[in-house]
């Protein structure tokens, strides 16, 4: 698949990529052999596979949550560190408005 030249412009400009010339002519290149060779793929078929999206088996990895408790100098050192404290917890910005 050949992209030209206005195509590949308006790929960049949506990447915020400001390309040379010559930056366009390489990568357009490129990215227009990734393209036909993602073409050849949709020649495959596909008719009775089953759609995957992982096939080693992996599972996510949870670790259970522990509360350790700090004695009290670690505690007045972590304190110490903290930008801004109240009620003697450590007073970060909002996050969610």
């Amino acid at each position: 698949m050949k992209l030209s030249n206005k195509e590949i412009k308006h790929i960049a400009n949506l990447a915020r990529l400001e390309l040379t010339e010559k930056e366009l002519d390489k990568y357009g290149k490129q990215l227009s052999d990734v393209l036909g060779y993602i073409d050849q793929l949709q020649g495959v078929d596909t008719i009775g596979v089953e759609p995957t999206a992982q096939v080693t088996g992996l599972t996510n990895v949870f670790n259970e949550d522990k509360v350790c408790a700090w004695d009290k100098n670690e505690v007045s050192e972590a304190l110490k560190q903290a930008p801004d404290i109240e009620k003697n917890q450590v007073k970060v910005k909002r996050v969610l408005e």
